[in-house]
């Protein structure tokens, strides 16, 4: 029976029994592909959970989704309530950037309705903690994730409003592996956005591994998978993390943080 396939990472359609094994447009793999089903938005159910689990790689299959597994395996173990996404599954627009009119158009909710950053920031503000996945692209973090985090100014705007925050106090870890330089600067980079919204960091928070540059770019898959460094430090990241949340700094800290917004 033919079906239809859409890559994830550049939205070719395919069709046949099965997704080619090489996306003949962008060279991902079969792994990237999916049924090409009609767009439903995404919409939170409103319950309850711990950690949103967030793969902000183009490639959903490839060598960052091995962080973001041995995360939800962790997780899964230590019986902690988690919602995972990978970004290149979602609709998420660009920022409008209606703060850059004047501080009072940028809102909560977002004025973008259109597509499924909206159940994100409910997903956000009613979890205890964000765990963030990314490569390493040009020493930075990869556009999908970067639009991600600007659709996040809605929430670290509030402060700016004279209303109160609606996030500060929850807990946060990054995650990057990569092929060559940069995992420092791309954690540094991530960071900064959780911390201007009030996120704490956990101690150890951040655990990086890169392959290195004299090696080719398509033996990293491999590395990455048989690396037991990274899968002793995502855990660690992942028990950190978990520490915190137990500590309740979000409900503590409530009425003793002093808001400070550019």
């Amino acid at each position: 029976m033919t079906k239809t396939w859409r890559c994830a990472v550049c939205g070719y359609i395919s069709s046949g029994k099965n997704p080619p094994r090489e996306c003949p447009q962008c060279s991902s793999s079969w792994k990237e592909y999916s049924l090409n089903t009609p767009y439903k938005k995404l919409i939170y159910d409103r319950k309850k959970f711990d950690v949103l689990l967030i793969n902000g790689s183009s490639h959903r299959g490839h060598n960052t989704d091995m962080l973001a597994d041995i995360a939800e395996r962790s997780l899964k173990k230590k019986k902690i309530s988690y919602m995972r996404f990978d970004l290149n599954s979602l609709n998420i627009q660009h920022c409008w950037c209606c703060y850059s009119m004047y501080d009072a158009a940028c809102t909560y909710p977002c004025r973008n309705q259109l597509d499924d950053m909206p159940a994100l920031h409910e997903m956000i503000i009613n979890c205890k903690a964000v765990i963030v996945t990314s490569p390493i692209n040009w020493n930075n973090m990869s556009a999908r994730l970067k639009d991600f985090l600007d659709r996040l100014t809605c929430l670290e705007n509030t402060p700016l409003l004279k209303k109160k925050s609606l996030v500060a106090g929850k807990i946060f870890g990054v995650l990057i592996n990569g092929h060559e330089d940069g995992a420092l600067k791309t954690a540094w980079d991530v960071s900064t956005y959780f911390e201007q919204m009030g996120f704490i960091m956990a101690p150890f928070g951040f655990a990086y591994r890169t392959h290195g540059g004299n090696f080719n770019a398509g033996e990293d898959n491999r590395f990455f998978s048989r690396d037991e460094k990274i899968k002793k430090d995502v855990d660690g990241v992942v028990n950190n993390v978990a520490e915190m949340i137990k500590l309740n700094l979000e409900k503590k800290l409530k009425t003793k943080i002093t808001v400070v917004c550019e």
